[in-house]
């Protein structure tokens, strides 16, 4: 017997669908009652993530999802595109906070897109060579993290962006140089529609876990510069 879809996530995908189709002021406000519907919806799975994460993380505990979830609104000052309102309802469960550069987890939902991301994200340029220089130190402890078999399952790569050619002053000798062309210390795992039926939080929890020793990994580097 296959397990129901999650009504309030069916309930959030099909209005940021509508949005995507909608994406105009007019449509909005004669919605505005769907998006307040899924903003409170949406809300409610951060705080049930949030609580799930702080089992295994303790420093989340302390979140709440407003500290943790984004405007809905585009800033509009520096794009072409003028469509007011995003297509995605996204969370960072971030210990030091949304815009913080210590390592946490975010959780995308979006038709078609949804995610599970984790790690630093546009890390100061000193805090990112001294992490490169780290793992190339402690290379062996960093490779048992990323090829453990279940995390190389959910994240075969750790970041979304490397470099073309190692950076100068790497050792061209290293078992995996693949580990120092990261310009961002981030692992994703795509999430497709139908993931979201009865126990999905189990198992991005699950994920969620399996991730942990990455971020803390990184942080315990990127910390010192934040």
């Amino acid at each position: 017997m296959h397990s129901k879809p999650d009504p309030e996530i069916k309930q959030i995908l099909d209005f940021l669908s509508d949005v995507a189709q909608n994406n105009n002021r007019p449509w909005f406000l004669a919605n505005k009652a769907r998006y307040d519907q899924a903003k409170v919806a949406f809300e409610t799975m951060v705080a049930r993530l949030i609580i799930g994460i702080g089992e295994f993380d303790p420093s989340v505990r302390h979140l709440q999802p407003r500290d943790c979830t984004y405007r809905f609104y585009r800033d509009l000052r520096f794009t072409q595109d003028k469509s007011p309102y995003k297509r995605h309802l996204g969370a960072y469960i971030c210990a030091m906070g949304k815009k913080s550069y210590h390592g946490g987890y975010y959780f995308h939902l979006e038709p078609s897109h949804c995610m599970l991301a984790g790690g630093c994200w546009e890390i100061p340029s000193k805090a990112l060579h001294a992490l490169r220089d780290t793992i190339i130190g402690r290379e062996k402890e960093f490779a048992g993290i990323v090829e453990d078999r279940e995390f190389k399952a959910l994240f075969p790569t750790i970041t979304t962006d490397p470099l073309k050619q190692l950076p100068r002053d790497v050792p061209r000798d290293m078992p995996h140089p693949e580990y120092v062309k990261c310009r961002n210390y981030v692992v994703c795992s795509m999430l497709p529609d139908n993931f979201f039926r009865t126990g999905w939080t189990d198992e991005l929890l699950r994920r969620c876990r399996i991730m942990k020793p990455f971020i803390d990994f990184a942080n315990d580097v990127v910390d010192d510069y934040i």
